[in-house]
């Protein structure tokens, strides 16, 4: 690997590499291994062969959009149905990948491999951090440790079939969403235009989560970035005014 790259991406000029963001991100990886199970765990147990849900990971490598894609499959659907759900749910990552364009590097290779690592949690853990070498290193010890650890888990649901396919019953299923709100609660106190824009799309999600598919209302709680993009033009406005 690392010949691909001159320098390799979380070691270039101003990366802060640690202990500590490995040890932050290792929380991240836990969620992402239960989650895993999970997936290879319903997938296989549904009726799908072990390879299937293996080989989706290392492929598609997108949670949300491969649970959606393996229950239209288990529903009967077919697979251009699965795969334009897993298109249309994976879209939210274009507004990922701009928010993180300037964290994955100036090489060709490091940009492909750093757009498949795009997720919602290796973003949030990027974001997460205060300057652009440390952003930059979080992102690929978070990227590279949850695409190993997301595969490894789904092998290991695969292979266990369908007697770990009800994570819901332990309460594993919030695992995940609760490291997300812990990555993103910094940000939400620090900065009033996140926090409205997350309301605005936490809200427009909530309201529409029992009229839509699942999955598409986290699609639309990106209509909150509008209110980012007022928050930060006012805001120049704002100092103006001050300083007259």
């Amino acid at each position: 690997m690392r010949s691909l790259f001159r320098t390799p991406p979380w070691k270039s000029p101003g990366s802060r590499w640690d202990t500590r963001l490995v040890r932050d991100a290792s929380l991240v990886w836990l969620a992402s291994g239960v989650v895993g199970v999970s997936f290879g765990a319903i997938s296989v147990a549904g009726g799908l062969p072990v390879w299937v849900p293996v080989v989706m990971s290392l492929v598609v490598y997108a949670g949300s959009a491969q649970f959606s894609a393996v229950g239209v499959l288990l529903a009967g659907g077919g697979p251009v149905a699965a795969a334009a759900t897993g298109l249309l749910l994976n879209t939210r990552t274009v507004a990922f990948g701009l928010a993180v364009a300037d964290v994955l590097g100036r090489g060709r290779v490091a940009r492909l491999l750093g757009a498949h690592l795009v997720t919602d949690e290796t973003v949030a853990f990027a974001l997460a951090q205060q300057d652009p070498g440390r952003r930059r290193a979080a992102f690929w010890i978070s990227g590279l440790g949850l695409f190993a650890v997301w595969n490894i888990g789904v092998l290991a649901g695969a292979l266990a079939g369908g007697a770990l396919g009800d994570t819901a019953r332990y309460g594993l299923d919030a695992a995940f969403p609760a490291v997300l709100v812990a990555l993103v609660l910094p940000t939400l106190r620090k900065d009033p235009a996140v926090r409205r824009s997350a309301l605005l799309g936490a809200g427009l999600a909530l309201a529409v989560t029992p009229l839509v598919p699942a999955g598409l209302p986290v699609l639309l709680a990106l209509a909150g970035l509008v209110l980012y993009g007022r928050g930060r033009r006012a805001e120049p406005a704002r100092k103006d005014e001050v300083t007259a």
